[in-house]
């Protein structure tokens, strides 16, 4: 548990307090984020904030481990395969910073359990969410309740980490799924049609590309092996399209995210 009362770095954290020294660090040790989905974006923001010293961090995933997740996300080991993702990735932040308060929920982010995750009030908020409907009603929630969020775009069919971007999630582009999340929360949450959202938000300026079909598993193309199945929530057979993924996009992502969350708890946003 960490200690609240008194600050102390220990050397783990000794590179980092060399960058930003010692009041910034005390700032982080102090500071609350909670990563609401830990997909190969996710965890990679994850890692880097228990890494940077964060000393609280909530992380919020229904989901399983699945076999498919391997290329790109932290927690996809062997012998993994079928564990709830929150708890495996939280045990893995506990290990690099055992001060830190860490925290496993594994819920689904919707209207029913919007007030109940949100009621701990977390400095930042993010938000790694690739379900539209739950994705907008977490910005707008936050959004309402002044609680800072930074959102990311979609990060599959894309392999040139160099074309990720932030800016404010009004003005990200080639990108479907901010589209989808722009039309949704202009219609439904009334966001304004022709200034910023106030959101910042991660993205790449790459075109997806269109997967690719596969010759492997007998010729039988595509099948979910999810070790959960089909359900409420999530069901890879009534998704459009499955794009590829390449780790070192989702976690270039990932790792955008979190330089810009640290620079915001240290008062720098000047990023936008």
């Amino acid at each position: 548990m960490l200690e609240m009362d008194t600050y102390t770095l220990h050397r783990r954290f000794d590179r980092i307090g060399r960058l930003i020294g010692d009041a910034n660090m005390a700032k982080l040790f102090h500071s609350h984020v909670m990563i609401i989905g830990l997909g190969g974006v996710g965890s990679w923001t994850a890692e880097s904030l228990a890494r940077s010293g964060v000393g609280r961090l909530t992380l919020v995933d229904f989901d399983d481990i699945c076999i498919t997740n391997t290329n790109r996300q932290l927690h996809a080991l062997s012998g993994m395969v079928g564990k709830k993702k929150a708890p495996v990735l939280a045990e893995r932040m506990q290990k690099i910073n055992p001060n830190a308060k860490i925290e496993a929920i594994t819920k689904f982010y919707n209207f029913e359990s919007s007030d109940e995750l949100l009621s701990s009030r977390p400095d930042y908020i993010v938000d790694a969410i690739d379900n539209v409907t739950a994705k907008c009603h977490l910005l707008a929630t936050c959004k309402e309740h002044s609680i800072r969020v930074i959102s990311a775009g979609g990060s599959g069919g894309r392999m040139d980490p160099l074309k990720i971007q932030i800016s404010d999630l009004a003005k990200t582009h080639t990108d479907p799924l901010f589209q989808q999340v722009r039309k949704v929360l202009r219609g439904k949450y009334g966001f304004p049609s022709d200034t910023d959202f106030g959101i910042p938000a991660v993205f790449s300026s790459e075109e997806p590309t269109h997967p690719v079909e596969l010759k492997y598993d007998k010729g039988l193309g595509f099948k979910c092996v999810c070790p959960q199945g089909a359900n409420e929530f999530h069901s890879c057979e009534k998704r459009n399209l499955i794009y590829g993924t390449a780790s070192f996009v989702t976690g270039t992502f990932g790792l955008a995210m979190a330089g810009y969350v640290v620079r915001a708890l240290l008062n720098d946003e000047s990023q936008l």
